[in-house]
């Protein structure tokens, strides 16, 4: 439902035996909650870049995406490390963190440095891993944010970068938080092995899936852990907080591109969490698809190459013949879909019977609502509408987001507003018409713009529709650096 970053995907345990229903429940085995957190391997290092270095890196992949990223201030270097954690079930497993280390004679380089804990994007390959710097958003992080003088703290997730968990909890709220604090507990442990200097400034921020996690940390850590924790700031960036409105959206006939990958991922995750939503895959999925399903993702296939094995629908959902169909939707309801129409009857059902963010509902009530269906059950208990951020916070996205829609950000931050009229929040729209007086994030926009028009022209040249080249880059491409460059420039202020 949600993508940004990897390429790949494939292997990992099967959720029918997991807490499906029909199946027989696993023993669960949760560590003691004083060993959540502790170091099981590492501090390892990893890669290390000179600002010089670090900056030919980044251009080398993409003309001037320095002068996006700003230049870098500071050599960087990443280490990785192993730590206790739980899965969905609260079973215990481990997880891997990336730590990257600023250093260099530049003030912003040296004495005790913020600490930024990253949240990152969805990726179908399971050998991912930030620490590596082999990646786009892993070297944006690099850059943008460890090589200006932060202490970035990046967890892979459990299911990832050689974790033990067999599979990814997608859009689990509950693990997801209780990872990236355990990945920060055991990042804090090795910081004097590796001669990092933290400051008391924690920033808490993700791209994608990783914006819906960031806010989930930071809910966490508000709502659990305050005596632990304290939240200089947070920012999530193009995330999918209102989960309930972007699965009705689904499956009242608007799908995002995705969606045939994204939604196993997330009921795997409720599977495994005991959610029950279906009582074997071929409830859900149809034929061709519901063996093996269950452990496709995250993998060692692309998810191209899931579509051409014939192991996933390109972009099929739904059936040809299903209703309702939104205008423009036409690509997600044709031959060979994933999802068995009887399937989608039964949630369609309940979204009539029982809507939820009805018109004329107060935005501090969209999620007081009674689903019965399972997975709307899921998609609500996982929905981050029901708190009220403490710290300042930012939410940034683009209007025209083909993967993530942007109501996802607008719904969130009606809700805060109304939780908490009093918070510092600040939107901010990338596709708004950029002012000259009086706007923040100015400089964010007008980049923006730029490098969309250059991708326009781009296309022109190599005789391709503008459009769709805009469209293919906009998510992951296009507002993934300007809105972390806002959420610097964000935390900068704080």
């Amino acid at each position: 439902m949600a993508a940004c970053g990897g390429g790949s995907a494939g292997s990992g345990s099967g959720g029918g035996n997991s807490g499906a229903p029909g199946g027989t429940s696993p023993v669960v085995v949760a560590p003691p909650p004083s060993q959540r957190g502790t170091l099981v391997g590492g501090p390892t290092a990893v890669a290390a870049y000179d600002a010089q270095a670090l900056k030919q890196l980044l251009d080398s992949a993409q003309s001037g995406a320095s002068s996006i990223t700003s230049t870098p201030l500071c050599a960087v270097s990443t280490y990785t490390l192993r730590y206790r954690t739980i899965g969905s079930a609260g079973e215990d497993t481990d997880a891997s963190t990336a730590l990257m280390l600023p250093s260099g004679a530049d003030p912003a380089c040296t004495g005790p440095r913020p600490v930024l804990l990253y949240a990152h994007g969805t990726s179908p390959l399971k050998s991912y891993d930030m620490s590596k710097l082999d990646g786009t958003e892993a070297r944006l992080i690099a850059a943008i944010f460890a090589a200006q003088g932060y202490i970035v703290v990046a967890p892979n997730y459990a299911g990832y970068a050689g974790s033990s968990l067999g599979y990814h909890a997608y859009l689990d709220a509950e693990q997801q938080s209780a990872d990236m604090v355990d990945g920060l507990r055991a990042a804090r442990a090795a910081f004097s092995a590796v001669g990092a200097s933290a400051s008391a400034r924690l920033y808490v921020t993700g791209y994608s899936q990783g914006g819906y996690v960031a806010l989930a940390t930071q809910r966490a850590m508000q709502t659990r852990h305050a005596a632990e924790f304290t939240v200089t700031a947070a920012a999530g960036l193009s995330g999918p907080y209102a989960l309930l409105k972007f699965g009705d959206a689904m499956f009242g006939g608007a799908p995002t591109h995705g969606a045939t990958a994204f939604l196993p991922m997330l009921v795997n995750a409720g599977q495994h969490a005991g959610a029950r939503l279906y009582a074997s895959p071929g409830e859900m999925y149809e034929a061709p698809y519901a063996f093996g399903v269950e452990d496709i993702l995250p993998g060692t296939l692309s998810l191209g190459d899931l579509a051409s094995l014939g192991k996933l629908p390109a972009s099929a959902l739904f059936a040809l013949d299903s209703m309702p169909q939104a205008d423009g939707s036409k690509a997600y309801f044709n031959d060979g879909n994933l999802v068995r129409t009887s399937y989608r009857d039964a949630y369609t059902a309940d979204l009539r019977a029982r809507p939820c963010d009805a018109s004329g509902t107060a935005a501090a009530d969209a999620l007081a609502c009674a689903p019965q269906h399972p997975l709307r059950l899921w998609l609500q208990k996982n929905d981050l509408r029901n708190y009220a951020p403490a710290a300042p916070l930012l939410l940034c996205g683009g209007d025209a987001d083909p993967l993530v829609p942007y109501y996802n950000t607008s719904a969130a931050a009606d809700h805060f507003r109304a939780r908490n009229p009093g918070g510092t929040l600040h939107v901010v729209n990338l596709d708004a018409t950029p002012s000259l007086f009086g706007d923040d994030y100015s400089q964010p926009k007008l980049g923006f713009l730029a490098a969309k028009t250059a991708v326009r022209a781009n296309a022109a040249v190599s005789g391709g529709s503008g459009d769709a080249a805009v469209r293919d880059a906009y998510h992951a491409g296009l507002v993934a650096p300007f809105c972390l460059r806002a959420a610097r420039d964000f935390f900068r202020a704080r």
